[in-house]
This record gives C-alpha cells, structure tokens and sequence, in this order.
C-alpha cells in the first residue's frame, strides 16, 4: 500500500475516532440515516438551529427531576435564561400556589427556559415565555406514582400521616375517610398531575368523564409533547426531534431515586383502587400514552430502536468518563463526602440516593470536572448555583442598576415543610431557616417583554423514583 494511501487511512480512522470520542454525535446521524431517518438526514440539506424556547412543566414522582437536570445544563451550555424562583420561594415557584410571573426572579428575566416545579397557568406562562415557546411534560402511570406519593410525603401530607401504621393499603379502603380536600397538602393525596396541570383535582364523579375530555383536549392544545416516565428514552427521541437537539443534549443519569428498600409492591386490587381514586389522573396517562406510541409509530420502530441505543451507549460512554471508568454506584446521603451532591432526604423513612464523583475526575484526559458534578448534581442545589450564576451574569450587564429589594410575595403563605435552603457553603440537609417563608418538599428577548409580566403493553420502566 502506498504512502498516500496509508495517510488516507489513517486520517479516516482518526477523525471518525474523534467524532466518537466527542459524544457519538456521528454514530448517531449516519446510523439512523441507513435506518431511513429522514427527518435525521443532514447531509443534503442544513440541520435546522436548535430550539432554544423550552417551559417543561415538572410534575410530582415522575421522573422530571432527571429531566430537570438535562434542561438546565443545556441551557448552560448554550448561554441560556432560567426562569428561577424568588429566592423566598426556595425551589419551587412557590408551588401550590397559581404560578405566577411575580414569583420569577427578576435577574432570571427575560428566560428562554422554565423548569422549576409549579402548578401550570397557562396564561401566565404565556406573558412571561417566548411566543415560540415549545411547552412539554411527562406523565407516569397512576399506580407506581401515587405509591411513590404516599411514600415520599407520608411524614408531611395530612391525608397519608392519619392513617395507621401508614398502610396504603387502609388509605386505598377508605379514602375520604382520611382526605380533606381543601388541606395545604391535599394535592398529593389525589389526582396530583391533574393538579400540576392547573385542572381540578376534586371533580364530582358524575362530571369526571366530560372534565377529563376538556382537560385532556386542553392539554393537548398547550403542550406539543407529553412525555411517559415508563418510556423515558422513547420520550426523548420524540424531544431531541421536536427540539432539533442532537444526541448530547439528550444525556442523563437517574435523579432523585430510592432505594428499593423504600418502594413497596403493589398488591392485587391495588392499582385499581388507586386508578379508581385518581381517575382523572388515569385518564390523562391512558391518552398521553396511546398518543407517544401513535408518534413513535409514525417516527418509525426500527429508527426509535436504533436512536434508544445510541442514546444509551453514549450514555453509557459519558457516565463512565466521569466514573474512572466504571458505572456509578448509588450512594445514601450520608455516604456523599460532597456537600452539593447529597440529595434532600424528605424523612428517616425514605432513603434517596445519589452519586459521588471520585477524585481522580479531574485528571489529564478525563471529562471536565464541571461536566460531571452537573450531570449528578440535585435539584436543590442546581438552581441555587444557577440563580447565583444567572444574577452575576445580570449584574455585569446593568453595573448602574442599583439592586431592588425584593417585594414581599403577594399572598400569605402557610408554613409547611421544605427543603433546606443552601448557603454559600452549602450545608447538609436540615430545616430551613424560620425567617425564610417556606414551600412543600418536593422536594430584558427586549427589555418591555419584562415589565409586561404576570396502555401499551408494559416494557421496563427506566424512570422509577
């Protein structure tokens, strides 16, 4: 063989190495184009810029915490705005309230994403986001989910704390006899995602079928994609395509999980009472999830299959990049040496894990350490580093504004339980400071656009909090 056409050679193999070794973006494109991906063929026509105009409603025990986390590095990655919560609102936009855009920080302002947990008002939203917005959330299957509910909020929710012995079971007998509708926290006693969603969670059973067709005709009508906790990857090809993303912009890791010591199997007769009682709930899943299936058909099986398994070798590839070459092995919070890193722990009853990155991760040739932390970093802790990076990025452009300070919340709040609130030093999970009003655990595009404001047959489940 030739000089030349040794170097030919060699040149191939280190540029295709190079495509791979840089997220498989290259796998991707040219696997799925032999698959017959249409809407993936690049090359004989330019790729279309990315949808950067995202408000992901995050709903309760459905993996959206996972995807919380992929929605906030891509905005750091692309120089994007948060919309954040007011700082006396914690985490969360001062959920269950309305949202409203009064609760948005105003260094947050005017965003491009919003991902933070509230109770969905459209036309809120809609005075505060892009008139482009792409509006997108993610259902989960009413048995597991409200299992997961009674659990994770049996030390906080009246509705589960009354029953004995905290038996789902006995809830599930005589529900009303331990539900108050209109209790602080009854939201996650019934009906939560309708709840999420703005709906009312309470319809009398004669009206829950002619609600539940509206609701779901209304939902359909805002959100462009509702997503299937059960079918997390599936769910985000229909994304990467709807948001012309590209294959790194779609990695994760399992966030905000326990331990299968804390989960509880469901007995015979069971998910159907909890069906029974969350009716509106299950009416929405049984839509939304014909509906991803419809989509993926029409996307085509054999180019869904083929996206789900670069996804996950991709995945598989920049977990162990950050892992010293191995898969991560799931840590209690106490075993967490680093602070940002522990997850909130809602009672000594649940255990939620989390990772730890181990300290040669920052050494020559491994992944960038900040890649990595943010990749497994919690909830919590990620939009108090956002919010300080999103006001320092604000002051640097207005240096004359003097800082304004900050209203008081325009309602009168209860005090229920929260996550902590992390100082600089980021402490460990603990209450939360009295003077600071409190939420439920859970855990200037031009400068006038600111002041305007205001059943598939089961498969494995990759998302089980």
């Amino acid at each position: 063989m030739s000089q030349k056409k040794i170097f030919l050679v060699f040149v191939a193999v280190s540029t295709v190495s190079l495509l791979l070794h840089h997220g498989g973006h290259f796998s991707w494109t040219m696997e799925a184009f032999h698959l017959g991906c249409s809407s993936l063929r690049t090359h004989s026509s330019p790729p279309k810029p990315k949808h950067t105009n995202v408000a992901f409603l995050k709903t309760h025990k459905t993996a959206s915490t996972t995807m919380q986390n992929l929605l906030f590095r891509f905005a750091e990655r692309n120089n994007l705005t948060v919309a954040l919560p007011v700082q006396a609102c914690g985490h969360q936009f001062c959920y269950p309230r309305s949202f409203s855009t009064h609760l948005v920080h105003p260094h947050t302002l005017p965003p491009n994403v919003i991902t933070n947990h509230m109770r969905f008002n459209r036309a809120e939203m809609r005075r505060l986001m892009p008139n482009d917005t792409i509006y997108v959330t993610i259902l989960r299957e009413p048995g597991s989910m409200f299992e997961s509910l009674f659990s994770y909020y049996n030390q906080y929710c009246q509705s589960f704390k009354r029953v004995p012995n905290g038996s789902l079971e006995v809830f599930l007998d005589e529900p009303w006899r331990y539900y108050r509708p209109d209790e602080k926290d009854s939201m996650y006693a019934r009906n939560t995602l309708t709840f999420d969603l703005g709906g009312d969670k309470d319809r009398p059973e004669a009206d829950v079928a002619a609600y539940s067709r509206a609701f779901v005709a209304e939902t359909e009508r805002v959100f462009s994609l509702v997503m299937i906790a059960e079918y997390f990857d599936e769910s985000l090809v229909l994304l990467r395509h709807l948001l012309s993303w590209e294959l790194e912009d779609m990695l994760y890791v399992k966030l905000n999980m326990r331990t299968s010591g804390s989960k509880r199997s469901l007995s015979p007769g069971l998910p159907a009472k909890i069906r029974s009682w969350n009716a509106l709930d299950a009416r929405l899943y049984d839509h939304f999830n014909d509906t991803l299936w419809r989509r993926l058909d029409a996307l085509g099986p054999a180019c869904v299959a083929r996206e789900v398994r670069l996804l996950r070798r991709a995945q598989e590839r920049l977990v162990r990049g950050c892992f010293g070459g191995r898969l991560p092995q799931l840590r209690s919070a106490a075993q967490i040496k680093n602070k940002d890193l522990r997850p909130w722990q809602p009672s000594a009853k649940v255990d939620i894990v989390g990772y730890d990155l181990p300290t040669n991760t920052t050494r020559p040739g491994g992944l960038a350490h900040d890649l990595c932390l943010k990749l497994i970093m919690p909830e919590v802790q990620y939009t108090k580093v956002l919010l300080r990076s999103e006001s320092q990025r604000y002051r640097r452009r207005y240096p004359l504004r003097s800082p304004q300070p900050q209203q008081p919340l325009p309602f009168k709040r209860s005090v229920l339980p929260r996550h902590q609130q992390l100082h600089e030093e980021a402490p460990p999970p603990g209450p939360a400071p009295a003077s600071v009003p409190t939420a439920t655990p859970q855990p200037p595009e031009t400068q006038n656009r600111a002041t305007r404001l205001g059943h598939r047959p089961s498969g494995p489940n990759r998302q089980t909090p």
